[in-house]
């Protein structure tokens, strides 16, 4: 297997995650860095063995009811194979997550992944960006103002309509 420089595990009910997703692996392609894009909820072993070579994970999930996605928790929890032999042990860890509302308890979404990563004695890293100069404003980055990770909303329309 070559190597992987980042690998972005995710899962997305509807779209908007996935545009996310997408949107992390257009950066890290910009970088000049190597990736792979995985959907969690269609994993294949193949995929898990990316996951180990990779150098950094990025988990992503939307944010349902005040938490990531039961897909993704499944996918969370089956990593627990790889916490047996420490296979993710100093590798770099990010994440993001979408929801509907501005909140969404998107912070909790964000936390899980930290915990995830702590578990896997992984290393977090937050967004390092300062909040928008204009909070809430649709075009500016990091306009929900989150440190710890990645937070999108997007409204109520299909993915093509809203990130």
């Amino acid at each position: 297997m070559s190597a992987i420089d980042v690998a972005v595990a995710y899962h997305s009910g509807y779209g908007h995650t996935a545009k996310v997703a997408e949107a992390v692996v257009h950066g890290v392609k910009l970088a000049g860095k190597s990736v792979v894009l995985i959907d969690v909820s269609k994993i294949t072993e193949e995929q898990w063995l990316e996951l180990d070579a990779a150098k950094a994970i990025v988990f992503g999930a939307p944010t349902y009811m005040g938490g990531a996605s039961a897909q993704f928790k499944q996918f969370a929890d089956t990593s627990s194979k790889r916490w047996f032999t420490q296979a993710w042990k100093d590798k770099y860890a990010g994440g993001f997550t979408c929801s509907l509302s501005m909140s969404g308890d998107k912070y909790a979404t964000l936390m899980s992944f930290v915990t995830l990563a702590m578990q896997h004695s992984m290393v977090w890293i937050g967004t390092g960006m300062m909040p928008a100069a204009t909070p809430g404003a649709p075009d500016q980055m990091n306009r929900i103002g989150s440190s710890i990770g990645v937070m999108a909303q997007a409204d109520n329309v299909p993915a093509d309509q809203s990130p």
